[in-house]
């Protein structure tokens, strides 16, 4: 059986407004389960959903997300652009007095119609998203779920998790005895 996925934003926008107390119950009721066949459910529907959904057509992430970088990914991709790294800091990252770096425009500067102008190139943070494919689902849950109604795969995972938990998706209210 071949599975359907929400792709539109606006849908996922609502989804996500509808289902912020249902996600707080499922993120309770993660926590019951055990975490490494959470993540094994969760690695295996991330790569189902991601063979589905072609990031190229949403490009959210690169337009909605704060992008934390290294100081080695900074002198890289200078120098991949052929930049000294401080005119590439000066043009494109914010550095704070602790020394840490962040693109300093949302959406990223290096976003082109959907698409990473430095795909071979982008930064490790970039290519980690949505970070599904990491152990330890269970413990970041609180951040995957931030972006629930920003990101397709996200949202289709959690979705689908939620269905192959058969998590009851409705609120249940127990009287006093």
């Amino acid at each position: 059986m071949h599975q359907t996925y929400i792709h539109d934003l606006s849908i996922l926008e609502q989804m996500a407004d509808k289902n912020e107390e249902e996600n707080d119950r499922f993120r309770l009721f993660l926590k019951q389960q055990d975490s490494r066949q959470v993540d094994k459910m969760v690695q295996r529907l991330n790569t189902e959903v991601s063979a589905a959904i072609d990031c190229t057509q949403c490009g959210n992430c690169c337009r909605s997300l704060m992008i934390n970088i290294l100081p080695q990914e900074a002198q890289d991709l200078a120098a991949h652009l052929k930049m000294a790294t401080p005119e590439f800091k000066e043009s494109y990252v914010e550095e704070s007095e602790q020394g840490q770096l962040i693109m300093k425009s949302i959406p990223c500067h290096f976003l082109d119609t959907n698409k990473c102008s430095i795909y071979d190139h982008r930064f490790h943070e970039c290519r980690e998203f949505p970070h599904l494919h990491k152990p330890g689902f269970v413990s970041r849950l609180f951040g995957t779920l931030m972006h629930y109604g920003r990101c397709p795969i996200i949202f289709n995972v959690i979705e689908s998790l939620k269905s192959e938990l058969s998590f009851s998706r409705k609120q249940e209210f127990f009287s006093p005895v």
